[in-house]
């Protein structure tokens, strides 16, 4: 007997979700789960833009070399290249840009405040902890919970009003919006929480 694990672009999207909202009800007492919820919130924030970016195919995806390969191949009957997701900060910029016009009533992300900056830090944080190279690393963490809310807001416009997302499954869209709502309120108490202990000078 074979024992299977399937998964989907909706489902990799939302268990990373899922998994934001769960880590971010552990870290009250253990502040070192920030490290999973970085990850899980990147994986997520990745997986909503390549759902939104993706289309009737998968060329608005992947790096421009990739796509320009398997194009050639296509076109040409040869066999189809591996393909490529692009990067992180790439996807960022495809949604922020006409790629995401694809339908009468799709709209592009423009980000507000520091929605932009708040991007670059988690990429940037992933990154420090998946590729981390032996060392004594202090975080100051209390600026995570802000940039947190802001790439789930980002989250939330690519999955209610990019136009961008069909969901065919009203119980994948249930399991989205009771995620964003949950890891929401549990930041926002986490943001609170650090800015009282920052007023009130403790560590």
């Amino acid at each position: 007997m074979e024992i299977w694990f399937r998964t989907n672009e909706f489902e990799e999207a939302i268990l990373s979700l899922e998994k934001v909202d769960y880590t971010s009800e552990l870290i009250v007492n253990d502040i070192s789960e920030w490290r999973w919820l970085v990850i899980s919130l990147h994986n997520a924030l990745q997986g909503f833009m390549v759902l939104a970016l993706r289309g009737s195919n998968n060329f608005a995806i992947l790096t421009t070399k990739c796509a320009a390969e398997w194009m050639e191949a296509y076109r040409s009957d040869k066999p189809l290249p591996v393909e490529r997701l692009d990067s992180f900060l790439n996807l960022y910029k495809k949604i922020k840009n006409d790629r995401m016009l694809m339908y009468g009533h799709s709209k592009k992300f423009k980000p507000t405040d520091t929605q932009g900056r708040s991007i670059k830090k988690l990429n940037n944080f992933r990154n420090d902890f998946i590729h981390f190279i032996p060392k004594g690393w202090s975080i100051e963490v209390s600026g995570l919970p802000q940039i947190s809310l802001d790439c789930l807001s980002i989250i939330g416009f690519l999955s209610w009003e990019s136009g961008n997302i069909i969901w065919n499954k009203n119980s994948l869209k249930t399991r989205a919006e009771r995620a964003i709502r949950k890891a929401k309120a549990n930041l926002l108490t986490i943001n609170n929480n650090y800015k009282n202990r920052i007023t009130n000078g403790s560590t």
